[in-house]
């Protein structure tokens, strides 16, 4: 009562009961001579086999009749009136109550408008941004303006500076409930910002914030997000299942940022590097389940604000935090987002024609060496007509019989098109395309560079050249599945062999990436 009254002052000192048990207190003692109460016997089935084994049957009968049924119940099985009439109604009822069914209690979040963050893109691969900054800037307004309903929480396990989104404490803290000394940055005990290196943690108390009628964002390191990836599976479980209870409002949507991403941690290494929670939620049901592979900046921001918006689903967004190349304006970005794929004809040079390759790409690195990889066959082999495609909800590449966001067949053929070659970068594990392109047309011609486990301490292109996934990997390879100019490709195979070779010895001797590579933006 005093913390309701005069706020919270001190570390809160709250009453706890702790009732300690034997493990199957209540039970059969003992089973075939075998002590059962307080041991591991206890567990699950302590009784086991009652239709065949008679004695067994007696033993279980016994122990049902230990909690005298008929003293509860009446001889049609009905709760007798004296213990019926003690149960609550209306909201004091467990299910009803509106702290456990938070939807009832759900209030829309009042959002900026995402062009007040926007960044002035011109033209296409020219500037390179730090993505999430500008997502930052959007969080922090959204603390600003939900500051009297104070319904909403941003969660990070000790990374919210390191992932470029440090602008929220410019109008929040973090949390935390014990002494606050002087040396302490941006700490408070009615902060907003739940900030501690725990992972479970994190995810725990944003899906207790969720479920309570509030709404919030957990953002983290992808490779540690495997740490909590059984507690976002029972989550989207649990969705699943409460979609299908008309008495269960709609919540806000578990979102999840991954940021400092496999490709881009160069720095800390191989144990830093796993895209592995794609796979964990592209298994979950289209009903919950979101991925959202933004390239940009714009892009991100307006992937945000849809999460922000959504009801009842799992939304995970893929996007690192480094400076990258910024490919769309706003409005592009927008129009991208609904569509989810979008053919970049700008980056095409298949004049709206059918092409010889498809080079398509999902997630941020992946667009970047696609892009490079259209513009290097752009100026070396032009004979070679090239489409560019961008996805950005992943979910899109499902049919559309599994999963709603899944496009038509004609919609995939206009990107894809019907039967010439794919080559695609993806974010993660290539196994997931494979995954998503079953049932689409001829889905044995797209050929999928990923994440396939190589990693180490080294520099951010030696990252997807240790892993195939480079501009000169992709331009081989739409070389060689591109037949109509299969005469023509053996010297621009060879020279993109000899890059790769040059590569490695300049990061050898300097310790950095090559400037054509380090320093590349788009030009015609």
């Amino acid at each position: 009562e005093d913390a309701r009254q005069h706020g919270i002052t001190k570390r809160p000192e709250w009453p706890v009961i702790v009732l300690r048990t034997p493990k199957g207190w209540t039970g059969p003692k003992e089973v075939d001579g075998r002590i059962v109460e307080g041991t591991s016997l206890a567990h699950q089935v302590p009784v086991a086999d009652v239709k065949a084994n008679a004695a067994h049957l007696d033993v279980l009968e016994e122990w049902m009749h230990s909690y005298h049924p008929e003293e509860v119940f009446d001889e049609q099985g009905r709760l007798i009136p004296e213990l019926a009439a003690l149960a609550p109604t209306g909201d004091r009822r467990m299910g009803a109550n509106p702290h456990v069914n938070g939807g009832k209690v759900l209030v829309d979040l009042d959002l900026p408008p995402i062009t007040d963050y926007a960044l002035d893109v011109t033209k296409p691969a020219t500037e390179r941004h730090e993505s999430t900054r500008q997502l930052g800037k959007l969080l922090r307004d959204t603390f600003t303006r939900n500051a009297e309903q104070q319904n909403f929480r941003f969660f990070c396990p000790d990374e919210t500076n390191s992932n470029r989104l440090g602008d929220v404490f410019t109008v929040e803290n973090r949390a935390s409930m014990g002494p606050i000394i002087s040396i302490d940055d941006h700490v408070s005990h009615d902060g907003r910002v739940m900030e501690v290196l725990s992972e479970h943690l994190c995810e725990g108390w944003l899906e207790g914030y969720l479920l309570t009628g509030r709404h919030g964002l957990f953002a983290t390191y992808e490779a540690f997000a495997m740490i909590s990836a059984s507690m976002t599976v029972q989550h989207a479980k649990w969705l699943q299942e409460a979609i299908k209870l008309p008495w269960r409002d709609q919540i806000a949507s578990l979102n999840i940022l991954l940021t400092s991403t496999c490709w881009r941690n160069d720095h800390n290494g191989f144990s830093h590097q796993g895209p592995g929670l794609i796979d964990t939620v592209l298994s979950k049901k289209g009903t919950v389940a979101r991925i959202y592979l933004p390239p940009d900046a714009n892009s991100l921001l307006a992937v945000a604000e849809r999460c922000l918006q959504s009801r009842n689903f799992v939304n995970l967004i893929v996007i690192d935090k480094q400076p990258q190349l910024q490919w769309l304006n706003m409005q592009e970005a927008v129009d991208h987002s609904t569509r989810g794929l979008s053919t970049w004809n700008w980056a095409s040079n298949d004049e709206k024609m059918e092409p010889d390759v498809v080079l398509a790409c999902a997630g941020d690195i992946a667009t970047q060496e696609t892009v490079a990889a259209a513009w290097w066959l752009r100026h070396h082999m032009p004979e070679l007509k090239v489409r560019v495609v961008n996805v950005m909800d992943l979910m899109t590449l499902y049919p559309a019989e599994i999963h709603p966001h899944g496009v038509d067949e004609a919609t995939f053929i206009e990107n894809f098109t019907e039967d010439k070659p794919v080559v695609f970068a993806f974010h993660g594990y290539p196994r997931a395309i494979h995954q998503l392109m079953h049932g689409r047309p001829n889905a044995h011609r797209f050929h999928v560079r990923g994440f396939n486990e190589e990693g180490t301490t080294t520099t951010p292109f030696d990252m997807v050249v240790l892993n195939e996934m480079s501009r000169y990997h992709l331009c081989i390879e739409a070389m060689r599945q591109a037949t109509r100019v299969r005469g023509l490709t053996p010297p621009f195979i060879a020279e993109c062999q000899d890059l790769l070779v040059k590569h490695k010895t300049y990061i050898r001797e300097n310790l950095e990436d090559m400037p054509e590579v380090r320093d590349w933006v788009w030009t015609d």
